[in-house]
């Protein structure tokens, strides 16, 4: 069973997870996508790619928005994943909230990318912006069938609609799109959550709708695809693998934590987010916290991080780079799941086969 995303046919229904800061750049996404899946490399923190060779550095940080997300960086990236997976379709994950979000997303399509994925927040421009580019698919993620109707409204007037939709529930990694003591409300489960986005988008074509968010196993692919998901994505199964693009620090701390070790906890973008915790974790209280990155606008330079506790940007730098200590983990609700790295290649045989 295949996935048209746009023009682009997926060969298989599984789309990788963006995952930054470096966990997915060229390796991982080049990888996924010679595989017959969906890769999906992360725009967020590329200043950090290659030893930070592409970016002005401050206290050994990417200085400010062009040097964050650096558009010379995720060229790279691109062209290198290209050598892995030549023609196969790529996609860029965008976070919407980041700084120079607009220019970003420019950025990626001239770095060769054929499908945005968008989301943390509600993406009602990104039609607009790739007016011009009619070929490059536009996907957003959401969280309720409220949310794509919005969105698809917004991108009609612009002449365009989602060329799918990834639906995301409360298992996921990272940021979630609803309040922290919601999260174990049955009516945010992606069970739930996938039916009302699917009705909504019965409203407006057919798009395929694609589940992410906890997903593990063939058992879980197979449920949520008999509930009508199109297709589904995946996140934390991809960290684990050999061609992750993260530093062996970060994979060890994945592999290491137990049920109990994962935890929701504030996050200057102002959503909740879900990760391993660390001695960074168990600290956190707010405090100045300087800004260098300028890397998200609800930060609004570093107040949303003094509130927090934590530089995100910094954070999530230090456990691209496998500093255990001061790095923020992400990874979805089941990573404790995880006992062994595998070859993106088994793991999607073990995803696939009967």
């Amino acid at each position: 069973m295949s996935l048209k995303i746009g023009k682009y046919i997926i060969e298989q229904p599984i789309v990788q997870g963006g995952m930054g800061v470096g966990i997915s750049w060229n390796q991982l996404a080049g990888t996924v996508s010679s595989a017959g899946c969906l890769g999906t490399i992360s725009s967020v923190g590329t200043g950090y790619y290659d030893n930070c060779k592409y970016a002005e550095l401050k206290k050994d940080r990417p200085f400010g928005s062009d040097n964050t997300h650096s558009k010379e960086a995720l060229r790279e990236i691109f062209r290198k994943a290209r050598e892995i997976c030549g023609d196969a379709p790529l996609a860029c994950n965008i976070l919407h909230v980041i700084t120079d979000y607009k220019r970003v997303v420019l950025d990626a399509v001239e770095a060769g990318a054929n499908i945005i994925v968008t989301g943390a927040g509600l993406p009602t421009d990104l039609a607009k912006i790739v007016k011009d580019f009619q070929d490059v698919a536009i996907v957003p993620i959401v969280s309720s069938g409220k949310a794509l109707k919005v969105i698809a409204r917004f991108w009609q007037r612009a002449g365009r609609l989602p060329d799918a939709v990834i639906v995301e529930g409360p298992l996921s990694g990272g940021h979630q799109g609803v309040k922290k003591e919601d999260l174990d409300k049955e009516e945010h489960s992606l069970e739930v959550i996938l039916k009302d986005v699917i009705q909504e988008r019965d409203k407006w074509g057919d798009m395929p709708v694609i589940a992410a968010g906890g997903i593990w196993s063939r058992e879980d692919i197979d449920r949520i695809m008999s509930l009508g998901a199109d297709g589904v994505q995946l996140g934390t199964r991809f960290a684990l693998t050999y061609e992750s693009d993260a530093d062996q620090g970060f994979k060890e701390v994945l592999l290491a934590a137990g049920k109990d070790d994962v935890k929701i906890i504030p996050s200057p973008v102002g959503y909740p987010a879900r990760g391993v915790e660390t001695e960074l974790i168990r600290k956190l209280q707010p405090r100045k916290t300087p800004c260098i990155s300028n890397c998200i606008v609800p930060c609004n330079h570093g107040e949303g991080a003094s509130k927090a506790g934590y530089c995100i940007a910094d954070s999530l730098g230090d456990s691209y780079r496998g500093k255990k200590d001061t790095g923020l983990f992400f990874c979805g609700a089941n990573v404790y799941k995880g006992d062994k790295l595998m070859h993106v290649k088994d793991l999607i045989n073990e995803l696939t086969e009967k």
